[in-house]
């Protein structure tokens, strides 16, 4: 119990100071802080009781988005779910209360017109010291933090009703923890209203920003303008978050739990790339989808609605090459065996911010001919629902709606289609299946080639060089000798936390590896130049983010070449095949 209760105020730690914490932190500064404000020292009874109360202002915001947050995660999609109402049906209604709020703050005859008909908001309260606490919990349930493994398995529990004392304690802990940045932040705004008189000598005006804060919050929740905040602000907590993640003993303690729910718990039943049939539990929902695309009016799929049919759920992410080399099978199966019953259902799970953005991600499955049903998954909330660790990943399910193999990984093509023709017979013996597409299960083999390489400083991997390296701008010199399967740089560089960027002339990526194609994943636009052998080949870019192929040989062999990167392009890795 002790360690899920560290586990989850870490986990809730590493959220409030992420970058999704950034647009509730000025409704937080002036609603929560400034407005808490105690005023100079007075000798009236009523007026030292006032001052009270103002000093707890900043608490009971917090106060209130703990309780918020803590319940309708663990139960409120539970209860939705029984009484049969949208799931974000609560977040609707925190944004009409922040948007009522906001009004009073503003408007003060707008506020004494709410207080009969909607008494049950304490509008006379909300812009003084006593009204803290109904913006903490409006705020509580239409705030969504980041996604990680301890969200992801608190929402998990609660979404299934499968709530017991290790949940509710790790998501009480989780909560606290994402909260205590803000409220160091809200006590901040507090301390700065005390001293500075500016802030004492216009509490009106505070009132009417904070307001406008207010409105601006629910606004853009409505049109997700916070997420688009959080790609412009590089994650500088993801080197943290990945750390917890991939913590076996973060792992086991929350599967311990109880946190594995009745849908994934048999998954680990099914063996990697399993040659014939097995029986791995009931397929995982497909949730948190932010948006569909390729069917119907783009409404979503549910798999219970997909019954009587086979069904691929491909997790996949658009700039990944092993799953570009993936997505041609699957585009051919689905346009064999679309008419006998398969679908296939892609799960786009990025793994880069610039994955998330719904035109790369519709553009980039245009680019691979992808027309079967695709939901993008921002939060990894389906991912990590299947407990998923793989780009590409597959997961086969039967008519009955029962995973019977799984594939992580390129590779077992052959294999999976004589699956997929074996349960579409089960279907329907009578059906008449096409040739199959496959001939070979031929794939990279793990180990064959130089391993995916990562230039952000938050996912550094196989750098070779002799400098530091640190996020910022940087001077580099590519050694003598560089170390097989490696990377080095050389010239003025601009490190973030995912990019790389030149900042002057004769910038380049010195790379030796073993593979038989490189790629290169670039954005921007200019024209790189790739030296390789005592030979000059220029690659124009253009665009957002993609993979760029600079080395196609016909087998497999080791190599050295050197990129130069012109300003206006961005480097985000080298991937082999």
């Amino acid at each position: 119990m002790l360690q899920l209760a560290l586990i989850g105020l870490l986990g809730g730690l590493i959220t409030g100071i992420s970058p999704c914490i950034l647009p509730v932190l000025p409704v937080i500064f002036l609603s929560g802080g400034v407005q808490g404000a105690r005023q100079g020292p007075v000798d009236l009874k009523a007026e030292a009781k006032r001052r009270r109360k103002a000093g707890l202002r900043p608490y009971l915001v917090i106060l209130g988005l703990v309780i918020s947050f803590s319940v309708f995660t663990l139960v409120g999609s539970f209860l939705l779910t029984l009484v049969n109402l949208p799931q974000d049906l609560v977040r609707w209604i925190g944004l009409v209360v922040l948007v009522l709020i906001g009004l009073g703050l503003i408007f003060e005859r707008f506020q004494h017109l709410l207080e009969k008909p909607f008494s049950w908001v304490p509008q006379r309260r909300v812009g003084t010291e006593n009204g803290g606490l109904v913006l903490g919990l409006a705020l509580g349930v239409v705030y969504v933090p980041c996604a990680g493994p301890v969200l992801a398995a608190i929402a998990v529990a609660g979404a299934t009703g499968r709530i017991g004392t290790e949940t509710i304690v790790l998501t009480l802990t989780f909560a606290l923890g994402a909260a205590l940045p803000l409220l160091v932040f809200a006590l901040a705004g507090r301390r700065v209203a005390e001293r500075v008189k500016t802030f004492r000598k216009n509490q009106r005006k505070i009132r009417v920003a904070g307001g406008i804060m207010m409105i601006a919050l629910a606004i853009g929740l409505v049109f997700n303008l916070p997420q688009l905040l959080q790609r412009l602000v590089p994650d500088y907590t993801s080197t943290l978050q990945a750390q917890v993640q991939d913590n076996e003993s973060v792992k086991k303690a929350l599967d311990l739990g109880g946190l594995v729910n009745d849908q994934n718990k048999d998954l680990d039943k099914c063996s990697n790339g399993g040659t014939e049939l097995e029986s791995c539990g009931t397929a995982p929902d497909l949730k948190g989808i932010q948006q569909w695309f390729n069917t119907p009016g783009n409404q979503p799929v549910n798999l219970k609605d997909l019954k009587g049919k086979v069904v691929l759920v491909d997790f996949w992410a658009y700039s990944c090459i092993n799953c570009q080399r993936s997505v041609p099978h699957l585009t051919d199966w689905y346009s064999a065996y679309k008419a006998a019953g398969l679908e296939i259902v892609g799960v786009h799970s990025p793994e880069y911010a610039f994955e998330k953005e719904p035109h790369n991600v519709m553009a980039g499955a245009q680019n691979l001919g992808i027309t079967y049903p695709v939901g993008i998954d921002n939060n990894l909330s389906t991912w990590t629902n299947y407990r998923n660790r793989y780009w590409p990943a597959h997961y086969l399910i039967d008519s009955s709606g029962t995973v019977r193999q799984i594939q992580f990984g390129e590779g077992g093509y052959q294999t999976t289609e004589k699956l997929i023709r074996e349960l579409l017979q089960q279907a329907n013996p009578s059906a008449t299946l096409p040739a199959p597409t496959e001939k070979s299960d031929a794939g990279p083999v793990a180990g064959a080639t130089t391993p995916e390489t990562y230039f952000g400083t938050t996912k550094k991997v196989n750098y070779g060089g002799t400098e530091p390296y640190k996020a910022g701008p940087g001077v580099y010199t590519a050694p003598a000798a560089q170390a097989a399967d490696s990377y080095a740089l050389a010239g003025g560089w601009d490190l973030g936390t995912q990019s790389i960027t030149p900042t002057g002339d004769g910038s380049s990526i010195a790379l030796k590896y073993h593979a038989k194609q490189v790629y290169i994943v670039v954005s921007g636009q200019g024209t790189l130049n790739v030296i390789r052998n005592g030979k000059s080949t220029p690659v124009a870019v253009s665009g957002t983010p993609t993979l760029y192929k600079i080395v196609d040989d016909s087998s497999s062999s080791a190599g050295s070449l050197q990129v130069q990167v012109p300003k206006g392009i961005q480097a985000y890795s080298f991937t082999f095949g």
